[in-house]
């Protein structure tokens, strides 16, 4: 089986901590895997998605995401690496809101070389297959939380990126928002998507997941199937 994710060895020190925030880390996600990444706060799990983003440096350790080796990435093939081969989808949506739901889903693809014509094609086609066609030239403000959560995981696919971050995706919403983002990611994965998820919620890890990584201070505590309980 093909790893699309490998960490070997990874070592976060963030300057005037005490300890490491992450500490010899060794992971492997294969390609259509959805792995949950869970732990107490401050255990290291923002600080794991934001390396495998490209967002930040590990201190040590080797960082493999698709063939790409990061650490051996300068600062301008981060960018290219971050618009080609991940998506990444917030707690907090992250949309801009003085554009519409259309240009916050196309924009990505015009940065990563698409004609606008063909970027807003391709993001509207998106759009209606996410149920959201007809908010295409709504702004963001006008939206639910849900959907503006459903527009923000569009605008991370629309490159068509082989793996899918997800930082807390679900925390912002209430209850049935967060049931159809939970629905949505899982069906994502039905169709192949690879996704690292990192949450405190037990019910989107089993309805998503079926692996769970467990951080406990900045180490692999624990790796396995996910069992459902009940």
């Amino acid at each position: 089986m093909r790893h699309l994710l490998e960490l070997t060895g990874v070592v976060k020190v963030y300057r005037g901590a005490e300890r490491p925030a992450l500490d010899r880390v060794t992971l492997a996600v294969p390609a259509g895997e959805v792995a949950a990444v869970m732990g107490p706060s401050g255990s290291g799990k923002s600080t794991l998605l934001n390396l495998v983003a490209g967002l930040d440096r590990p201190t040590a350790g080797s960082v493999l995401v698709d063939g790409v080796e990061l650490t051996r990435l300068g600062e301008a093939e981060l960018a290219r690496y971050r618009r080609k081969k991940v998506g990444l989808v917030f707690q907090f949506f992250n949309l801009l809101n003085n554009l519409t739901v259309l240009d916050n889903v196309a924009i990505p693809a015009e940065l990563a070389g698409l004609g606008r014509r063909e970027a807003r094609r391709r993001a509207l086609d998106l759009l209606d297959e996410l149920d959201l066609g007809a908010q295409a030239r709504t702004f963001p403000a006008r939206l639910s939380g849900g959907q503006r959560q459903r527009v923000a995981v569009a605008r991370a696919i629309v490159n068509r990126p082989p793996l899918l971050l997800a930082d807390e995706p679900t925390g912002a919403l209430d209850r049935r928002a967060g049931e159809q983002v939970m629905d949505l990611l899982a069906e994502l994965n039905r169709t192949g998507q690879a996704i690292l998820l990192v949450t405190h919620d037990p019910r989107l890890a089993e309805r998503c997941a079926s692996r769970v990584v467990t951080l406990v201070d900045g180490a692999v505590a624990g790796d396995g199937a996910l069992v459902a309980v009940g």
